[in-house]
């Protein structure tokens, strides 16, 4: 590490000794993580040479937009870096939860159900589901469908025997691969398939559904390469890196993609209209980085995990555990040193680095959640930012960095404001 970062950033030099430990205790987790960029860059290279991406795919339509080879190239090319007969990838997603609603609502139907086999949906699902908020706001459980769920064993682990048991009449098994704010590890895609089998044994005919969000690229196989029929991400995550400005992706079995194509447009017109204005190159360039953002956004995480375990706070996962997303939990014990870890990486921020982070009721969730995030793209997450909910164990879940450079300073200057309010 440069110790003249000081004349920059006035550094205590006992944290830039920790950081340059740290960064040397990481060497091994950093030559990994570029092994796996630098395979799925290649899948990503490869889908652009075979799907013949040139300059016309990058032009907008506008109206129905009836006949976009930029909107079909789209399509294909994800489809095959992800692994998958066919996808939907479109600017109009408008998140993540918002990818999920359509591949839930359009594969389900009155009278399936739908079992969760990894605990607890991510908070802003609930409302989709009908777990939370009105009866009749149109939550799946408002058309009839049924909800069940399989927790996690105590050690974050899925019980595979239940599973097996609980999908027998399910239509959808429905996998959350990343922990939302919870302390288990992000599940891999080798715990997918597992997981996958274990659903087989029970019903073979259940869709296989994974949120996948936070998870593309971080391995060298993808969900779907495990046995899962459908998986559903973000573009301001980890798929976009860090170009696309928004939208998201569903990616699967072709019938399947039909189906949520005619939820998200209309029956009979599905994936044939929907206008692309001036976004298709924006997302074929945002994919083309995107293996070596996220690999930047990895070594940002290795990096806070190692310094922050070095500094005496709890950590997952660990430098060299295997990863399932991009993210990193700190535990660090009180409401005072979760304010000041957020009100750090915010000062590390390109942009509102000026603003201060503060506690707040947001839409979709049960708790104060405090969020640190000063980026090109408002919400993006594979982007520099933290957040959590205002409760035990005052953990705070940390994710992105479009450079490891500008990720480090950030998780430093986290420290560095842990360190002063203490």
């Amino acid at each position: 590490m440069n110790k003249d970062i000081k004349k920059i950033y006035n550094f205590d030099d006992k944290l830039l000794e920790l950081a340059e430990q740290a960064e040397k205790n990481c060497t091994k987790a950093f030559e990994d993580i570029d092994k796996t960029a630098e395979y799925c860059g290649a899948k990503v290279l490869k889908a652009f040479a075979d799907n013949r991406i040139s300059e016309s795919c990058f032009y907008g339509s506008t109206g129905y937009g009836y006949g976009d080879i930029g909107r079909e190239s789209i399509d294909r090319v994800f489809a095959q870096v992800l692994g998958t007969e066919d996808a939907l990838v479109r600017f109009n997603f408008v998140s993540g939860t918002h990818a999920l609603s359509v591949a839930l609502f359009g594969v389900l139907r009155t009278g399936d159900k739908m079992v969760s086999i990894t605990g607890k949906p991510y908070d802003t699902l609930e409302e989709v589901i009908g777990l939370a908020g009105e009866k009749g706001n149109g939550s799946l459980m408002d058309y009839g469908i049924e909800y069940g769920q399989v927790d996690l064993l105590e050690n974050g682990i899925p019980d595979y025997e239940k599973i097996t048991e609980a999908v027998k009449d399910a239509k959808v098994a429905y996998i959350q691969r990343s922990r939302g704010y919870s302390l288990r590890h992000a599940f891999t895609v080798d715990d997918i398939e597992k997981m996958v089998n274990a659903v087989k044994r029970g019903n073979p005919d259940a869709v296989i559904m994974v949120d996948n969000c936070y998870g593309e690229f971080v391995e060298c196989r993808e969900p779907s390469e495990a046995g899962a029929d459908i998986i559903i991400g973000s573009l301001i995550k980890n798929a976009g890196g860090g170009i696309a400005r928004t939208g998201g992706y569903i990616a699967g079995r072709a019938d399947l993609i039909e189906l949520c194509s005619y939820r998200l447009t209309c029956v009979g017109m599905g994936k044939e209209v929907g206008c692309t204005l001036d976004m298709n190159r924006e997302m074929l360039l945002g994919l083309f980085f995107a293996p070596d953002v996220v690999a930047s956004a990895i070594k940002t995480s290795a990096f806070a995990s190692e310094i922050f375990t070095l500094l005496g706070y709890k950590c997952s996962p660990c430098r060299n555990d295997k990863r399932g997303d991009i993210i990193t939990a700190i535990e660090l014990k009180n409401e005072k040193n979760l304010i000041a870890f957020c009100r750090g990486i915010q000062k590390g921020a390109p942009v509102d680095s000026f603003v201060t982070p503060e506690p707040w009721d947001m839409p979709g969730y049960t708790s104060k959640v405090i969020m640190a995030a000063g980026a090109f793209t408002m919400g993006a997450s594979i982007e520099l930012s933290a957040d959590a909910p205002i409760r035990e164990p005052y953990a705070v879940w940390m994710q992105g960095g479009i450079t490891y450079t500008s990720g480090k300073l950030g998780v430093m200057l986290a420290a560095q404001e842990l360190i002063s309010s203490s």
